[in-house]
């Protein structure tokens, strides 16, 4: 990594994943000063850092700030205690108002706020309260994200067959209606939506969310990413061109299990791009022309014409875009991107 990246400057950084703000001060200044020599962000245009409120002191997040953090996104979830008690999370709602006054305090103008529609607990009105909270608070973004609790994780099987109302779990048309009925809200209160989950304060009363709109759209710039979707430098993160002698690497050296290693073919990096991007709204035809010389109209004809026909997608001058309807809906219809032998995923 360190070759790859010598005499380039990283544009984009992000802390997240997990719950970097677990660390203490002295922690997050020892781990930061050994990545600033390896990669140094202080030319970045954005440093996002992830945070639990309830892990948050003032001093620290005043290191955050020292060290270059510009934007942070605060895991909220819920306003309610009990919700937030019955779910596991680490803080109260005292604790989102105090770490949200220290976040400004310090200086922080990008904050995003994380909800999660249908937490165990959750109703109609404590769902509303939630939202009506946050645009009180008016951060520069919220993602919305809709409760997902897998059956085989060990809180299912200690909730499975209670009686009690409050582990009772939404289903996901109630979910979906209360995700649809928030960015309703938040539209009406200055926001515009960014992705499928994500709405940001419009652009003339805020900077803009400079990673998400300088990532893909509207951008002829192709840059290096070191993330959990690419690689660098030979390195895989997820997957990337050298991937078969990364592989025998590690099986050489016996630390990777024979039965994971699968080689990712160029037809299958286009699908992984091209169902993120969906995610964000749109997909444009020129990207993926420069980019993968192809027609993405022609690529994914056949999954076009089926979320079309069900009211997702609609033609754009350049490429496709999801109606309102296809935002709720189009993690259910991302297996359509998929090569056939792959589609058998179940999405609720």
């Amino acid at each position: 990594a360190t070759a790859a990246a010598r005499g380039r400057h990283l544009d984009f950084v992000y802390f997240g994943g997990g719950t970097p703000s677990y660390l203490s001060a002295t922690q997050l200044r020892s781990l930061m000063t050994r990545l600033q020599a390896i990669l140094p962000w202080d030319k970045a245009r954005e440093v996002t850092f992830e945070c639990e409120p309830g892990t948050l002191q003032l001093h620290k997040l005043q290191a955050l700030r020292e060290l270059g953090v510009t934007r942070l996104s605060l895991g909220i979830e819920n306003f309610s205690d009990r919700v937030l008690e019955i779910n596991g999370r680490a803080h109260l709602s005292a604790e989102i108002y105090r770490a949200y006054e220290w976040a400004r305090s310090c200086g922080f103008s990008q904050i995003n706020i994380d909800l999660i529609a249908g937490m165990l607990g959750e109703t109609e009105d404590n769902w509303r309260d939630c939202v009506e909270k946050t645009i009180a608070l008016a951060p520069e973004s919220v993602t919305i994200y809709p409760m997902e609790l897998p059956f085989n994780t060990v809180f299912s099987k200690e909730i499975a067959g209670a009686d009690s109302p409050e582990l009772a779990i939404a289903d996901w048309p109630t979910k979906r209606r209360w995700v649809s009925e928030a960015v309703t809200q938040f539209l009406d209160s200055g926001y515009e939506r960014s992705s499928a989950y994500t709405v940001v304060r419009k652009a003339e009363v805020m900077p803009s969310f400079v990673y998400r709109d300088a990532l893909w759209h509207g951008s002829d710039m192709f840059g290096t990413g070191v993330a959990s979707f690419g690689h660098m430098s030979g390195v895989h993160m997820q997957n990337h061109d050298q991937w078969a002698d990364y592989i025998a690497a590690l099986l050489e050296r016996g630390e990777l299990p024979l039965h994971r290693a699968f080689p990712v073919s160029p037809k299958q990096r286009l699908i992984r791009e091209a169902a993120l991007q969906l995610k964000t709204g749109r997909l444009e035809a020129a990207y993926f022309r420069r980019k993968f010389g192809v027609e993405i109209a022609k690529e994914f004809a056949e999954a076009f014409r089926t979320m079309a026909a069900d009211g997702l997608l609609e033609a754009t001058t350049d490429g496709v875009a999801l109606t309102d309807h296809g935002y709720l809906h189009v993690d259910r219809y991302l297996p359509t991107l998929f090569e056939p032998e792959y589609r058998q995923g179940r999405y609720t």
